[in-house]
């Protein structure tokens, strides 16, 4: 069973010295993992920062950077924090995550399984 899952952000960690970190990996959530976040006082003050939490302890790498904290995720770019929601959602949804995409050629749309895409990525 995979339990890690590599990604690439849109954008990019940018560190201290203007260095740009795109790769990371994010392993799978535990129910631990979902029921800590719930007992912060951030959290009971504003729920969207659950995902914050949820990130932080799920992303095990963006680049050189090994230690994920919330400061770290909240650091991120806009879209960047919101492909990571994404992957988040579809890694540990129960294997029913359908997304319609439509075909370049001819923009006829259909439904394809999200939990089979590979890094991100949907085949060519």
């Amino acid at each position: 069973m995979k339990s890690e899952y590599a990604f690439t952000l849109p954008r990019g960690l940018v560190d201290s010295a203007g260095g740009v970190h795109r790769d990371g990996t994010m392993r799978l959530a535990t129910a631990r993992d979902e029921i800590e976040p719930l007992r912060s006082v951030e959290v009971r003050q504003n729920e969207a920062y659950l995902t914050v939490l949820l990130l932080a302890r799920t992303i095990t790498r963006i680049g050189d950077f090994t230690e994920i904290t919330p400061e770290l995720v909240e650091s991120l770019y806009a879209s960047d924090f919101d492909h990571l929601q994404r992957l988040y959602e579809r890694i540990n949804s129960d294997g029913e995550a359908v997304g319609v995409v439509a075909c370049p050629a001819c923009s006829n749309e259909f439904e394809v399984d999200l939990t089979e895409i590979e890094d991100g990525r949907l085949g060519e």
